[in-house]
């Protein structure tokens, strides 16, 4: 197996290991929404629970730990094809006329999954914080957040998977326009 085969299969890896592990924080969102709404459900189905903090709720553990989980795999995904990926950008107007398409859509790419990153982190950590026990955190809104972090978990997984893809794609496309112009030279 050459070189260039062997980059070929750890992208390839990389894509599956990044949107496989986006899904898992995404389910792990959605599974926190159904411990949330059932510990709601047999809340108000009692009306006195052990665990109820005072202020009008009942925190669910089982939704706050998988929302920790759901956050700290969905930082490790961003993290990883970050640093794998490299840093894509373009600098200037004349860097924009002469880069590749692969590196345009790879900068494009890093920006939307940054803002799926900043979305899908924010919401899971405003629905995790709903159901901790503190009673400081009473007043954070966290009807549905799990559900939509989930979904942007779904998305960031996509747009990441894209990103590195198109990032290593521009690198390879500027490493052979960079050996002709060496070889061209006495």
């Amino acid at each position: 197996m050459n070189k260039k085969e062997m980059e070929s299969e750890l992208g390839f890896l990389v894509s599956v290991l990044v949107i496989c592990a986006d899904i898992t924080a995404a389910v792990l969102g959605i599974e926190a929404e159904i411990a949330q709404s059932k510990q709601q459900q047999h809340h108000h189905a009692r009306q006195q629970h052990p665990r109820h903090t005072g202020c009008g709720r009942s925190p669910s553990s089982g939704a706050f730990s998988e929302g920790v989980a759901a956050m700290v795999l969905l930082s490790i995904v961003h993290v990883t094809a970050n640093v794998l990926g490299g840093c894509t950008y373009i600098r200037s107007k004349q860097d924009f006329t002469r880069a590749t398409a692969n590196k345009i859509l790879a900068v494009a790419l890093l920006v939307i999954s940054w803002i799926f990153f900043a979305v899908s982190y924010s919401t899971l950590m405003l629905a995790t914080l709903a159901n901790s026990r503190s009673n400081r955190f009473c007043s954070l809104p966290h009807r549905w957040f799990f559900l939509v972090g989930g979904i942007f978990c779904l998305g960031h997984g996509l747009v990441t998977s894209g990103y590195y893809v198109s990032a290593i794609a521009a690198k390879k496309e500027d490493k052979e326009n960079v050996q002709p112009a060496n070889t061209s030279r006495p």
